[in-house]
C-alpha cells in the first residue's frame, strides 16, 4: 500500500489518533491511513483508564487487546472522614499495548517525523518531506489558546516493583488524605499485580507548570508512608491535562489550520476529570462511519460534535469553576469528599458525562463546601460566553 498516496493523514500518534487508525482498519480496511508521529511510536508513555460505564460493552471488547488491566471489584476513594469502595469495574489501557496492537496494522504507514506545516491537502515535515491526502486530522494534543479558560491537572506517575506484596486489591482513584498545600492533591494507585503498582501524584492547579522534582519527592514519601520497599522502577509517566472552566468554543475552532482537531486538541475530554478515552472512542467510531473523509468533511463532522459536547457539558464547567474559583485552594478536597458521599449511580453517570437533571440538583443541593458568596458568583456567571 505504501505511504505515497494515503487517503487520510493523522498528525500525532497519541490515543485519539491511534483509535481512529485502529477503528478504520477494522471497519474500512480499504482506507489508506498514515500516522505521522514525532517519535515514530504510538501512545508515548501513558496509561489511560476508564470505568465500565464510560463506554459500551462492544467498545470494551474492541479495546481489550490494548487493555491488559481490569478490576471487576471496583475502586476505592479516601478523604479525611470518608473511605469508600465503589463497585463499578475499572479498566486501564497502556501505551505499550496500544502500540503493539495498532502499529502492525499500519506497517510502513507509521511515519516518524516532526510536522512543520498543516494544510487541508497534506502536511510538510521538518525534514522537508511532503505528504498529501484528501483527509487530514490534527491530533497533536492541547495547544495554547486564548479561547478556553482552563485549570490544569498535573501528575507524575511511577510504576514500581516492590520487594513484598502491596496488599491492594483494587485501584485507589483518589487518596486525598495526603497533605494538600495550595491545590487539590491526591494519590492514584493502580495495582497491576501483587507486587507491581503505579503510584501517581496528582494536583488540580491554576497553571500548567509541572514541578517534577516536587512530585517525585511526594511519591517517595508516599511509598515510605505505606511501608513499601521498592525493588525496581518499572516505568514513569507524566501529564499536564486541561480542566475546562469556561471559554469561547466558536473562537477555539476558528483558530489554526482548517482541519479536524481530535483528542485534547479538539477540546474532547471530560471537563472535570480530564478523562479523554471515552471521547476518543466515540470520535473514532464517528470518523470510521463517515461518508466524507475529506479534510473539509471531517472538519465539519468533528467540529460539530465537539461543539455539541461543549454545550451539553456546561454544567461540569460550572462545577469546575466552583472548585477552582469558589473553594479555598487548600480546602478544595472538601468539594470532592462531598461528591463521593452521593449515590454510586450518580457518581457513575458523572464520570460518563451522563448526569441527569436530578443528579445536577443533588450535586449542588444543600450547603456548599465553599464560601457561599463565591459560589453564588459562579452561578451568576453561568451562561456568559459559551458556558
Amino acid at each position: 500500500m505504501g505511504v505515497a498516496d494515503p487517503d487520510l493523514i493523522l498528525i500525532g500518534g497519541g490515543l485519539a489518533s491511534s483509535l481512529i487508525a485502529w477503528r478504520l482498519a477494522i471497519d474500512r480496511p480499504e482506507v489508506r491511513v498514515v500516522v505521522v508521529e514525532r517519535d515514530g511510536r504510538l501512545g508515548g508513555k501513558h496509561t489511560w483508564s476508564f470505568f465500565d460505564g464510560d463506554v459500551s460493552a462492544e467498545d470494551r471488547a474492541w479495546l481489550a487487546p490494548a487493555t491488559p488491566h481490569r478490576w471487576p471489584g471496583g475502586y476505592e476513594v479516601y478523604f479525611p472522614g470518608l473511605s469508600r469502595v465503589l463497585e463499578t469495574p475499572y479498566n486501564s489501557m497502556t501505551s505499550e499495548r496500544l502500540h503493539e496492537t495498532v502499529a502492525p496494522l499500519l506497517g510502513d504507514r507509521l511515519i516518524a517525523g516532526e510536522v512543520a506545516e498543516v494544510r487541508a491537502d497534506g502536511v510538510t515535515l521538518a525534514d522537508g518531506r511532503v505528504l498529501k491526502a484528501a483527509g487530514v486530522v490534527d491530533a497533536r494534543g492541547p495547544q495554547p489558546t486564548p479561547h478556553l479558560d482552563l485549570g490544569w491537572q498535573l501528575f507524575v506517575g511511577r510504576t514500581v516493583r516492590l520487594t513484598e506484596p502491596h496488599g491492594l486489591t483494587r485501584p485507589t482513584i483518589m487518596d486525598a488524605t495526603v497533605a494538600q498545600g495550595d491545590a487539590y492533591r491526591f494519590v492514584y494507585l493502580l495495582p497491576f499485580d501483587e507486587r507491581t503498582v503505579l503510584v501517581e501524584d496528582t494536583y488540580y492547579v491554576d497553571g500548567p507548570r509541572l514541578d517534577r522534582a516536587l512530585l517525585n519527592q511526594r511519591i517517595d514519601a508516599y511509598i515510605r508512608s505505606r511501608g513499601w520497599t521498592v525493588e525496581t522502577v518499572v516505568d514513569e509517566e507524566e501529564g499536564v491535562l486541561p480542566i475546562a472552566l469556561d471559554g469561547d468554543i466558536e473562537g477555539f475552532w476558528a483558530e489554526g489550520p482548517v482541519v479536524a482537531k481530535v483528542g485534547l486538541a479538539g477540546a474532547l475530554f471530560h471537563p472535570t476529570t480530564g478523562y479523554s478515552l471515552p471521547d476518543a472512542v466515540a470520535v473514532a467510531r464517528l470518523i470510521a462511519g463517515a461518508d466524507d473523509l475529506s479534510a473539509a468533511g471531517l472538519r465539519h463532522l468533528v467540529e460539530g460534535y465537539s461543539k455539541r459536547l461543549w454545550a451539553d457539558r456546561a454544567y461540569y464547567r460550572l462545577l469546575d469553576r466552583m472548585l477552582f474559583r469558589a473553594a479555598v485552594p487548600g480546602e478544595r478536597w472538601k468539594v470532592l469528599r462531598r461528591f463521593y458521599g452521593l449515590s454510586e449511580a450518580l457518581v457513575r453517570r458523572f464520570y460518563a458525562g451522563q448526569s441527569t437533571a436530578l443528579d445536577k440538583v443533588r450535586i449542588l443541593a444543600g450547603k456548599p463546601p465553599v464560601p457561599i458568596g463565591l459560589a453564588m458568583k459562579q452561578l451568576r456567571e453561568t451562561g456568559k460566553g459559551t458556558a
